[in-house]
């Protein structure tokens, strides 16, 4: 759906923004209401082939190329198709492959070129999610790859270990790119994460997850949101990961350690495991927690990051879903069938987290999440590429107050920095321990808020802005997106 034919929305759509049809928990059924009913997809149609069956993919760990010191990783963003199920080719973009693309690691102090060509025949933008680079390099709609073309986002890897992401950032376009399948996941690496005895076996029990859901029809991707959907957020009733539907993950009876990335473009995801065993969840965002939190549930909101160990050394001979119980749907199936061949022991103490003084804020910023007659705008405004709505003096502290007066859900994601969650709902006791660490995605659920204390450091620029936008696909091209300059 184009934004000029997204702001023509009937009174029934606009009414959902008042009334929140859609918004909050879903029932576990794959209906889509009304949505449904006003066009877009519907319910998944399956080819007479069936779901191709496959253990879990995981995705290639590139190694780049030294060329003068720099580390270039070379990615081609390419029109392919994926073989989701038997006999059916489905259309997809991939990036060095047919579906997704590969992992980027680095190390704190790399020097860096992240090299896009675009053989997409059409414009799109490369954007390093959760890196802490410079405006000209955050790959947003103002640094465009023409078909044909190349750009490279170069720069020094400054900051704690954590597992980010890259993804397309095409205005007005972003959810239908990500949807045909750009992302990847980058994996930054420092002494400390080096040093500490974790599951470090890359795609052995160290293992990738991007999770997503999907429309197919006759097994073709079905990117067509309904009005009713772009307001409540395009969730699809095929649930995979990795690019793979029901996949089985073989795994040895030990600790098991997964970096998990909600990948959906507008999903809640409610994640565990069948058979209700607990797990530690180790990282947040941008990085490792204090020490570890035992969970049984982790929610994460559309582009949210967690790090999670799970000890199946008890699991031997057993298999294990791993789960998603919003929508009661299962990603994939572990198979622990692998006596282990290198142990690994938790620690209690992961890392120590410099923290910002909410007392030394020199001011409060606020945004509202908001929607009049189906336009999503933030402090009352939409996204306008040529409009800088926001300038943010480099070290100063800040809190930034972000309320979501609709009732349906959102985030909020700040380009260039992480920050810390010191209140939700206008309380700091309702931040969960898990939530204690570096972040760049905030869930907030409907009628919510949260205050967040930022400082944008190392990078400033008068002329080229970072965005702060809301992180469920549909409602940023749909105009819930701001910019900010980083003045000296």
């Amino acid at each position: 759906m184009k934004r000029r034919d997204f702001l023509t929305l009937s009174g029934v759509a606009a009414l959902c923004i008042l009334t929140g049809c859609g918004g909050g928990k879903s029932n576990g059924s794959n209906s889509m209401g009304m949505g449904g009913m006003m066009g877009g997809g519907g319910s998944s149609t399956i080819p007479t082939g069936g779901i191709k069956t496959s253990s879990l993919p995981i995705p290639e760990l590139l190694t780049p190329t030294d060329r003068g010191g720099v580390k270039h990783y070379d990615l081609t963003l390419q029109k392919a198709q994926h073989d989701f199920f038997n006999g059916i080719k489905t259309d997809t973009f991939g990036i060095n492959s047919t579906y997704l693309g590969p992992t980027l690691l680095m190390k704190n102090g790399d020097s860096v070129s992240v090299n896009y060509t675009n053989n997409l025949g059409e414009l799109v933008t490369m954007h390093g999610h959760g890196m802490h680079l410079p405006p000209s390099m955050d790959g947003t709609a103002h640094q465009p790859i023409n078909d044909g073309e190349t750009w490279s986002a170069t720069y020094t890897v400054n900051q704690k270990a954590c597992t980010n992401w890259y993804h397309p950032h095409t205005m007005d376009k972003t959810a239908e790119h990500v949807y045909k399948g750009l992302a990847g996941l980058i994996m930054i690496e420092d002494a400390e994460s080096i040093a500490l005895e974790l599951p470090k076996r890359y795609g052995e029990d160290d293992i990738p997850l991007v999770l997503q859901d999907r429309f197919f029809n006759n097994g073709q991707l079905n990117y067509n949101p309904s009005m009713m959907q772009v307001m409540r957020g395009y969730v699809g009733d095929i649930f995979m990961a990795n690019g793979a539907i029901d996949a089985t993950l073989d795994v040895e009876a030990k600790e098991i350690r997964f970096r998990i990335l909600n990948g959906s473009n507008s999903s809640i995801y409610e994640l565990g495991f069948e058979d209700g065993r607990s797990f530690k969840q180790i990282a947040t965002d941008n990085a490792f927690l204090e020490a570890p939190v035992s969970l049984s549930r982790l929610t994460l909101s559309p582009a949210e990051r967690a790090e999670i160990v799970v000890d199946l050394s008890d699991a031997m001979g057993k298999t294990i879903a791993f789960k998603d119980f919003r929508h009661n749907k299962t990603f994939f199936t572990i198979d622990v069938n692998k006596t282990a061949t290198i142990t690994t022991s938790l620690p209690s103490t992961l890392t120590t987290l410099e923290k910002l003084n909410p007392s030394d804020a020199v001011r409060t910023r606020n945004f509202v999440l908001d929607g009049s007659m189906g336009n999503f705008q933030i402090n009352s405004k939409s996204m306008d590429i040529n409009r800088i709505d926001e300038r943010v003096p480099l070290g100063d502290i800040e809190v930034w107050e972000v309320r979501n007066n609709m009732m349906v859900d959102h985030n909020f994601h700040i380009h260039a920095t992480h920050f810390f969650l010191i209140e939700r709902d206008g309380s700091s006791a309702n931040v969960t321990a898990n939530e204690k660490g570096y972040k760049d995605v905030i869930y907030i659920p409907a009628n919510g808020s949260v205050k967040v204390i930022v400082q944008m450091k190392d990078y400033a620029d008068n002329s080229v802005p970072y965005m702060y936008h809301c992180h469920f696909l549909e409602h940023e091209d749909a105009g819930m997106m701001g910019q900010f300059l980083v003045t000296n």
